[in-house]
């Protein structure tokens, strides 16, 4: 706005000095024309300049001034800007040449004076607004980034704005708009913190009894239903250690030992440890930098959801860090692939009617895969089936003698590979 001011008054000073003194240099030809005029009808001589049917009197001009008429016209002379003035003299132009160099001069000084200034003004105004919006945007830039903290589960992050402990009728909106961030952030972090002491209480709580419970459990007598009570009570157990185990993740308390590990083994053990018919396939193995107890939590909560809502077969498949697990049933629910997750939601198994779980075992497997460094995805193969795909970080190459094409460890042929397949899936 103060560049486009500028240039509108800047072409209005231009245009109304222009038209001012072209007007006084018009006057002045048609009154020394007057002059003119008088003495050429007394037969007095004409001043030096001024005479009948000029040779370079402009063409336009001339014409007026056969009509019968007078008039004026600016035009170049002997290249010089001259204000010409003609009228009627016994049947020809009498005509009277006035200098317009200094009037153009002035006019000239002029355009570059207000071309100057207004640059002046321009970059004064431009230095200073820069100046002033960019310690506003800043601000608003910090203000996001610590949002954007807060989001990804900083929630110690703040934005620490000194202008949001005036009071309130002194602060700008960026500071309100910084303080209501922060004051969100603190609300948000002591709720879940209460959160998280709740969980991480009532399941500490709990173990002590269900341990006593579990006791008195293997001292009943066998039978159905001593078997449906110590099923009943190791889910219970098992839904305590879940808690505790998310309660520590939740805050951050959990710290990975990590070590050289090759993948393939990891995942094999990983497979074999819920005495699931899962089969491993190593495409290429890989050496992993990584906690490898924190790894086969992951992998077995991965294979375990598979089997229980999926469908069999389900292949884990080794191709250098990248690990995958596949089943053949229908695929993750739509808010799993759009949000994660989510703790105690679960689908009825769909392939058998079974019964639900408590759902926190693929909250756990990305907990733990954050732990690690690593990523976790969620997506549905384009021929049926859930996939969950763990990348992990920093791997340092292939284990030691690995043929090229990674087709499986050093030493193992062809046929033990497929022995070691059929004991997968027995």
């Amino acid at each position: 706005m103060c560049c486009v001011l500028a240039a509108v008054i800047g072409v209005l000073v231009h245009v109304s000095v222009t038209r001012q003194t072209l007007e006084e240099a018009r006057r002045d030809a048609l009154s020394q024309l007057d002059t003119a005029t008088r003495r050429y009808v007394a037969g007095e001589a004409l001043r030096p300049g001024t005479a009948v049917d000029p040779a370079d009197l402009p063409r336009s001009l001339r014409k007026i001034a056969l009509s019968g008429k007078r008039g004026t016209e600016l035009a170049e002379r002997h290249g010089r800007p001259t204000m010409w003035a003609a009228g009627p003299a016994d049947g020809g132009a009498l005509a009277v040449p006035i200098d317009y160099s200094q009037a153009s001069g002035s006019i000239k000084a002029l355009d570059q004076a207000i071309v100057g200034s207004s640059a002046m003004a321009i970059g004064l105004t431009l230095l200073a607004g820069f100046f002033a919006v960019s310690r506003v945007t800043g601000r608003l830039h910090r203000t996001a980034q610590v949002a954007r903290r807060i989001s990804a589960g900083d929630l110690d992050a703040r934005v620490g704005d000194p202008r949001t402990r005036r009071p309130l009728p002194a602060q700008d909106e960026v500071a309100a708009v910084s303080g209501a961030l922060d004051e969100l952030a603190g609300t948000l972090q002591d709720r879940l913190q209460s959160e998280q002491r709740f969980t991480a209480d009532v399941a500490h709580e709990l173990r002590t009894p269900l341990t006593g419970l579990h006791a008195a459990a293997e001292l009943l007598p066998p039978g159905r239903p001593t078997q449906l009570v110590q099923d009943r009570v190791a889910t219970l157990r098992r839904l305590t250690e879940d808690l505790l185990e998310i309660s520590r993740l939740d805050a951050d308390a959990e710290r990975a030992e990590f070590d050289a590990h090759p993948l393939g083994r990891v995942a094999e053990r990983a497979a074999h440890t819920g005495g699931l018919e899962t089969e491993v396939r190593i495409v290429r193995d890989a050496m992993v930098e990584t906690d490898a107890r924190r790894l086969e939590r992951v992998l077995g909560n991965l294979i375990a959801n598979a089997h229980k809502h999926g469908a069999r077969p389900v292949v884990v498949t080794v191709d250098g860090p990248r690990v995958t697990v596949r089943d053949h049933g229908r695929g993750f629910p739509d808010y799993l692939l759009e949000r994660g997750p989510q703790r105690f939601r679960t689908e009825t198994e769909r392939s058998s009617g079974g019964p639900k779980g408590h759902g926190l075992g693929l909250t756990i497997a990305v907990g733990q895969a954050r732990t690690l460094g690593a990523e976790l995805r969620f997506q549905n193969a384009p021929d049926g089936g859930a996939t969950a795909v763990l990348v992990l970080p920093a791997t340092t190459g292939g284990p030691d003698g690995a043929h090229p094409d990674g087709g499986g460890r050093p030493g193992r042929s062809g046929e033990e590979r497929a022995g070691q397949a059929v004991e997968d899936r027995g």
